[in-house]
């Protein structure tokens, strides 16, 4: 059971429990191999309570300045900002956000779940706050909607809504994720994007109570719920 929610090898999570730093409805567990009905299982090591899931799919509010990339070069990885047990089984970022992008990012080890949230053909929509060097204009928002030509793709790329939020601010919602999507179009009208955050995906909002760097666990099913902060 241990092994599953990535706290180690079998030997280190056998050696976990033979060390008594392994609890389970508040008892101390001590047989590595004792079975453990895992519904509704909620656990403790060293001290830590975990809740067993048998895919993981968390919902990170991400702070500028870390890439989106288990390899990352420029700057930190937002794997960084998890905890080891939920690094070590393998959750990827389910799409990309630049360094410089905040907000709403979802990461699983469910490949079947990172394919239907990332293909194009799912036409998942991602909600985005941007704030724009320019004021935003009525023909703006409308060439948004019905679509503009990038420079690399014949195909328009149009936005599912696009609405002010302000003068220098909008709300674009998409459902694809073509690289700099939404830079890319505010350029192609004539804008330029200041700052970039992804409030929702989905029908899944990013709480007002989840702070820059924290995360949460996320059930699957939540991403066809009415959104709620």
């Amino acid at each position: 059971m241990l092994f599953s929610q990535g706290f180690g090898t079998r030997r280190e999570c056998a050696a976990r429990v033979q060390a008594g730093t392994v609890r389970i409805a508040g008892r101390v567990c001590t047989d590595p191999d004792e079975p453990v009905p895992t519904h509704g299982l909620v656990f403790s090591v060293d001290g830590r309570e975990w809740s067993f899931h048998a895919r993981a799919l968390v919902l990170l509010h991400k702070p500028a300045g870390y890439e989106c990339s288990t390899r990352p070069r420029h700057h930190p990885g937002v794997l960084s900002l998890l905890p080891l047990p939920l690094r070590q089984r393998g959750v990827q970022p389910v799409g990309r956000l630049d360094a410089d992008t905040t907000g709403l990012l979802l990461l699983t080890d469910d490949g079947a779940l990172l394919h239907r949230l990332t293909s194009p053909k799912h036409e998942v929509p991602k909600v985005y706050e941007v704030g724009t060097r320019h004021p935003v204009t009525p023909m703006q928002l409308e060439a948004l909607r019905t679509g503009v030509v990038l420079d690399d793709d014949p195909r328009p790329a149009r936005a599912l809504a696009a609405e002010a939020t302000g003068e220098r601010a909008l709300r674009l919602t998409i459902t694809e994720g073509r690289y700099h999507q939404v830079k890319r179009m505010l350029a192609a009208v004539g804008n330029r994007v200041d700052a970039l955050h992804r409030s929702a995906v989905g029908a899944l909002a990013l709480p007002l109570d989840l702070g820059p760097g924290q995360w949460r666990w996320v059930e699957p099913g939540a991403l066809e719920s009415p959104p709620s902060r």
